[in-house]
């Protein structure tokens, strides 16, 4: 039973590889949503969540859900004003800062004033950000809430910050899926991470030292974010070899604010 939870926590992190043949390839051609180019998709690791790869753009099956959500629900996204917290290198994060005009990225620097610009990012925490009110009409993360220590707070934030009718379109790993989610870690008065059950951490861009998982989230999610800050919120599930979107944990989750 210990070495179950063990593997089950470690494919959470999208970096765990079970033992499988060497020889382990699998390779399919469609169209690649985030850089709109006909590819191929590839995989040479049976975890296709990080390991099936556009070849144009090297995007995985997440961000491509990301995109093709985002273009369903937000057709005119390319004439909105979108800030995406913690933005990756690559995938639906390229597209969203080149083609959109009025794209605002932001990453988090603990050491420095929030608010501030770092580089090319603006400094802000999810949970206390120094945004005014209601001027997004679309906010973007990929993969953060399981890293936030106190996600009722963000999501409060997130809702602030949209203009009405605006949404929140992100993906987190569902992990718990029909289960109760669980808090994985607490910080302590300097930061540091107390973790509930085994410890884990993802990568991180910004932070060699990763980021520590403080949430396993079920589908109850859409029960926590609807009494946080009253967005109902869909579930989107896509399974689309064609654009390379089939993996686990691959769901996008749509929050509207009324």
């Amino acid at each position: 039973m210990k070495l179950l939870k063990k593997i089950i926590r470690k494919i959470s992190d999208g970096i765990f590889s079970i033992l499988i043949p060497s020889n382990f390839y699998f390779k399919q051609s469609g169209y690649c949503p985030c850089c709109e180019k006909d590819v191929s998709f590839k995989a040479k690791d049976s975890w296709l969540r990080d390991n099936f790869i556009c070849s144009s753009c090297h995007s995985i099956p997440r961000e491509r859900a990301l995109m093709v959500t985002i273009e369903k629900y937000l057709p005119n996204w390319k004439e909105l004003k979108i800030h995406e917290s913690s933005p990756g290198d690559k995938g639906a994060s390229i597209r969203l800062k080149n083609q959109c005009v009025n794209y605002l990225a932001s990453q988090y620097y603990p050491d420095v004033k929030f608010g501030e610009i770092v580089g090319e990012f603006r400094n802000e925490d999810l949970e206390n950000q120094t945004f005014d009110d209601e001027i997004f009409d679309l906010v973007v993360t990929q993969d953060v809430f399981e890293h936030i220590y106190e996600p009722a707070k963000a999501f409060k934030e997130i809702a602030r910050t949209l203009k009405k009718g605006g949404c929140y379109i992100f993906t987190v790993p569902l992990v718990n899926k029909f289960n109760a989610t669980e808090v994985w870690s607490h910080k302590d008065e300097n930061g540091k991470p107390i973790f509930l059950y085994e410890p884990e951490y993802h990568l991180n861009p910004v932070d060699p030292n990763g980021s520590p998982v403080t949430m396993h989230w079920g589908y109850d999610i859409v029960d926590y974010i609807r009494n946080s800050c009253k967005m109902e919120t869909t579930i989107e599930y896509i399974d689309n070899l064609n654009m390379g979107i089939r993996a686990e944990f691959i769901e996008v989750l749509v929050c509207r604010k009324n």
